[in-house]
């Protein structure tokens, strides 16, 4: 299996998780647009799942599996709901890259409309309704109180964003695009102010989810979580909250109906946590424009020839 070192993950993995049953077979369950995402089942028939970097030309910063571990650790037992984890291996000695494992856990991951094809609309309902829940929990954390508080800079998020997106457009840039550095120049200049901040997922979406019975049972996929201000999480979360009778609405699970509508998941949030969401619309661009610097990296390496 390509970014898998079998004998020498076995082996780690055995030190690590006491009742694990070699042999161990590896299967890739993502990978491409961000890191790869295996799942492997020991010779009980119990399933875990390791998280790597992507193969080939990377960006260090964007695939930092410690940072990554290290957060879905932190938020066991909180009100997010997250997988349980069973370590970190820094050597690279072992696979060639960082990686950690954690437990399988089982449901539906909602990528597009028509993975939620046969979701009853009653489970529609509390799901929307689970995500924005979870979304406040989530900003409502104290960083210090699950030991994040280092994780990054509070103050200041849209201009470190930008910045470090900025970079990251450079470093993959392969054609240019005067769009990209127009829009940067307008949101520097519109910038609202912070206020407050809290621990950001940084790609909060209902793909990025593992789903039951209408809930949220995992919260996956934490490679761009930082400190700052949470209205970029929510703002990221409205662009990717497709209704039924926008363009490409069938790329979204929301595209399906039943999960609410952009204004209804505004009101939850605000209700929630008190917060001002009169300048959404600049997180909503800011996201766009962020989202477009990630898409050229991931260009980048389909260029190179890395896995996806």
């Amino acid at each position: 299996m390509q970014g898998i070192e079998l004998d020498r993950v076995t082996a780690w993995a055995s030190s690590r998780i006491p009742e694990l049953a070699p042999p161990l077979s590896f299967s890739l369950i993502a990978g491409g647009h961000s890191n790869l995402t295996y799942r492997f089942i020991d010779a009980r028939g119990k399933s875990y799942v390791l998280r790597r970097p992507p193969l080939g030309h990377v960006l260090e910063s964007a695939h930092d599996m410690g940072r990554e571990h290290r957060i879905v650790a932190a938020l066991k037992g909180t009100d997010v709901p997250v997988p349980p984890e069973h370590g970190y291996c820094d050597d690279v000695e072992v696979n060639g890259a960082p990686f950690y494992l954690m437990g399988y856990v089982d449901g539906l991951v909602p990528h597009d409309a028509a993975a939620v094809g046969d979701m009853p609309d009653g489970q529609r309902r509390s799901l929307g309704e689970h995500v924005v829940e979870v979304l406040a929990a989530l900003h409502g954390i104290d960083p210090d109180a699950v030991g994040l508080g280092d994780l990054g800079r509070r103050e200041a998020y849209l201009a470190r964003q930008l910045r470090r997106w900025s970079k990251q457009w450079a470093a993959t840039q392969t054609h240019d695009v005067p769009e990209m550095e127009e829009s940067e120049r307008l949101l520097r200049e519109n910038m609202p102010e912070q206020v407050g901040a809290s621990i950001a997922h940084g790609d909060y979406r209902l793909g990025n989810m593992i789903v039951g019975d209408g809930r949220i049972r995992a919260v996956l996929d934490w490679e761009l979580c930082t400190l700052g201000d949470p209205l970029a999480d929510l703002g990221y979360l409205l662009n990717n909250w497709m209704q039924p009778e926008e363009p490409g609405a069938v790329a979204a699970a929301t595209g399906a109906g039943g999960f609410g509508s952009r204004e209804s998941v505004c009101m939850a949030y605000e209700e929630a946590t008190k917060r001002d969401l009169s300048r959404i619309d600049y997180y909503r661009a800011f996201s766009h424009w962020r989202l477009a610097a990630i898409a050229q990296g991931v260009y980048k390496r389909y260029l190179v020839g890395a896995m996806g």
